[in-house]
């Protein structure tokens, strides 16, 4: 890390302002070359940037932050100039010619990660902050970010280190004056954090769902109204409506927002046996979906059709609806809602119904500590790990090696040991200029 970076941090376009930062050795130099002298720490000053030749680019406003109180932990700065692109790239052409490079995504997270002023979880924290766009989202990522998994994980980590060192000493000083019980103290603690571990790791999809979205599914076989209810869903006509059975053969996904939560509606081919080729495989993806789906929704015809077909895989939770009410009479005795898409009314009470499902699924006491298929496989590990240690009831050498193993499967989730290129992958899905 001896280059010095920058990146614009603002998003690209026509703006009133736009923020081009700074991080690295020569960030003091290269604000000196542009705007004439290094402002006080942490004070915004007006000053004019001028390239190399003395032209001048814009009047911005200049802030300096010396290591190690800045947000990499190393000298930084920042440029605040309006935000045409012009300026803009004016100004990245002139930090380029002093020598510095432009950062990767991420970088700058990951410099403030490897200088201690963030740990993993926080870091990724960061990026779910960036990327939130539901109310729940911003909560939860801000949760991470203020050190909600780190806190909880340095209990763990602490409670793993005590029954290590029960362990341990009864291992290395079996003749020393020591309780008869000292390897027995540790079996409450690592039951109780065995527990722990598997809760949170039972946890994880419901912060999932919050950051990526909950799932659900319209199923039904062809010409039921799945189109028609998922663009009345979407208040914008999001797929094809069409009186041809088949006519939607793939998986068409409208992200919306319901009790503050991000939601995925998927419309889905039809269900029925083909002998085409591409609906087949459409039947195929939409069955897939379904597997996945926090919720599906089935459509049956129940006043189009003498013969409708109804679902036959029904699971706790499901809703059905019987479609096209407004044709007139309908089957007698059929199970579901009588419903269609054509009324405001039938409409809203099913948004109601979806918004309940969903608040109730994603919402919980509080908010999840792990978020991230990452954090729960690690999390799996290390309540795998402890439930072994806990089986060695006549071998404690191999009961203190697993507790260490758990330990280590922990400190993997706030960064304290990683792979290179984890941590790549990790800080590769940043944004450019975080």
């Amino acid at each position: 890390m001896s280059d010095t970076i920058f990146a614009p941090a603002t998003a690209a376009g026509r703006a009133a302002v736009a923020v081009v930062r700074l991080s690295g050795p020569k960030t003091r130099s290269a604000v000196q070359a542009l705007a004439g002298r290094a402002p006080a720490a942490r004070r915004a000053s007006l000053r004019t940037l001028a390239d190399a030749e003395g032209a001048p680019i814009d009047e911005a406003l200049v802030l300096w932050f010396p290591a190690p109180g800045s947000y990499t932990g190393e000298d930084s700065a920042e440029f605040h100039v309006h935000g045409g692109p012009a300026v803009v790239s004016a100004l990245v052409n002139a930090l380029a010619a002093q020598g510095l490079r432009l950062a990767e995504p991420g970088e700058f997270t990951r410099r403030a990660f490897e200088h201690g002023k963030l740990d993993l979880a926080q870091a990724e924290g960061v990026a779910d902050l960036v990327d939130a766009e539901t109310e729940a989202q911003r909560r939860q990522a801000l949760a991470q970010l203020g050190g909600r998994l780190s806190g909880v994980q340095a209990r763990w980590r602490d409670g793993l280190i005590r029954a290590s060192a029960m362990l341990e000493a009864a291992v290395d000083f079996p003749d020393e004056e020591l309780p008869a019980d000292v390897a027995g103290r540790a079996r409450p603690i690592l039951e109780i954090l065995a527990e722990e571990l598997e809760a949170a790791a039972a946890d994880v999809a419901r912060g999932e769902q919050v950051r990526e979205g909950f799932r659900i599914a319209l199923l039904g076989a062809p010409n039921a109204g799945k189109s028609t209810l998922l663009n009345a869903l979407a208040k914008r006509d999001a797929a094809i409506v069409s009186a041809t059975p088949g006519t939607t053969r793939d998986i068409i996904e409208v992200p919306m927002v319901l009790g503050g939560y991000k939601v995925i509606v998927a419309d889905t081919a039809g269900l029925r046996a083909t002998t085409d080729e591409i609906e087949a495989e459409g039947v195929r993806r939409a069955e897939a979906w379904a597997e996945t789906a926090g919720l599906r929704v089935w459509l049956v015809d129940g006043y189009g059709e003498p013969d409708p077909v109804m679902p036959v895989s029904l699971r706790a939770g499901d809703i059905v609806l019987l479609t096209k009410r407004d044709l007139g009479e309908g089957l007698e005795g059929l199970p579901g809602e009588p419903f269609t898409a054509k009324s405001p009314n039938d409409v809203a009470w099913l948004e109601r119904s979806l918004t309940q499902t969903v608040v109730e699924a994603l919402g919980g006491s509080e908010i999840p500590a792990a978020t991230r298929l990452r954090h729960r496989n690690l999390l799996t590990e290390a309540a795998d790990r402890l439930r072994h240690a806990l089986s060695q009831d006549e071998t404690l050498e191999l009961a203190a090696e697993d507790v260490r193993l758990a330990a280590r499967a922990l400190d993997r989730i706030t960064g304290r040991i990683d792979p290179e290129e984890v941590l790549g992958r990790i800080f590769a899905t940043f944004c450019i200029g975080k």
